[in-house]
This record gives C-alpha cells, sequence and structure tokens, in this order.
C-alpha cells in the first residue's frame, strides 16, 4: 500500500515551490493569462494535496480503501500539469486535457462521498 500521507507531503512542497516559482521566476517572462493558469494549477495543487492528507489519514485508519487517493492523485497531476505546461510554452492543445485532470477530481471527491455515507450506514446497522 502506498504512502498516501507522504505523497500529499511532497505534494505539499512541490506546491510551495512551484507558487513561489510562479511569483518570483515568471512574472516577468509570461503573460498575464499563463501567470493565471499557473496561479490556478498552484491553487488546485494545494487544496488536494491537503485533501489527499486526510484521505491518506483515513486510508491509514482504514475507513477508506485507496481509490479516492488515485482519483485526487491522478486528477491534480493531469489538471495542474497540463496548466504548468501550457504556462512553459507548450501548445495551447494540452488545455483539452485538463477538464479531464477536473473530472478524476470530482469523481475522487464523491468517491470519498459515496464511501463515508457506505460506512456510516454499516456502522449504523
Amino acid at each position: 500500500m502506498l504512502n498516501w500521507i507522504g505523497i500529499a507531503a511532497i505534494n505539499m512542497a512541490i506546491a510551495v515551490a512551484l507558487g513561489a516559482f510562479g511569483a518570483h521566476g515568471l512574472k516577468n517572462l509570461v503573460s498575464g493569462q499563463q501567470l493565471e493558469w499557473w496561479h490556478t494549477a498552484t491553487l488546485y495543487l494545494f487544496v488536494h494535496a491537503l485533501g489527499l492528507l486526510l484521505v491518506g489519514l483515513l486510508i491509514r485508519l482504514k475507513y477508506l480503501t485507496q481509490t479516492t487517493a488515485w482519483l485526487l492523485q491522478i486528477g491534480v497531476i493531469i489538471f495542474a500539469g497540463s496548466l504548468y505546461a501550457m504556462t512553459l510554452g507548450a501548445p495551447l492543445w494540452f488545455g483539452a486535457i485538463t477538464p479531464i485532470g477536473g473530472v478524476l477530481m470530482i469523481v475522487g471527491w464523491l468517491w470519498l462521498a459515496f464511501s463515508a455515507f457506505k460506512m456510516n450506514n454499516l456502522v449504523a446497522k
């Protein structure tokens, strides 16, 4: 089983580093639109890293399977990764895969909700 708490911590460290790079290293090198992409990618990476931390704890406590963690992690890699790539000069068609990451993140959160309701029903019986 993967250590999702450790992966979440690595995501947080990457988010801090990329946020700092965007704020200080890119501001004079890219357009305003590209900086917005970078900011959005970093925000989603931060939020989902925190979420993954919680999910990692729930997995460790055996309240969840790894499904939610995988959906969130793959989703944020695709979502934020495509935005980072476009900011750094990748073709704009990369924007077509950004929503795939978003959908995976949404499904991850819905899977968490489903799992929580399922767990609640098992405990209540």
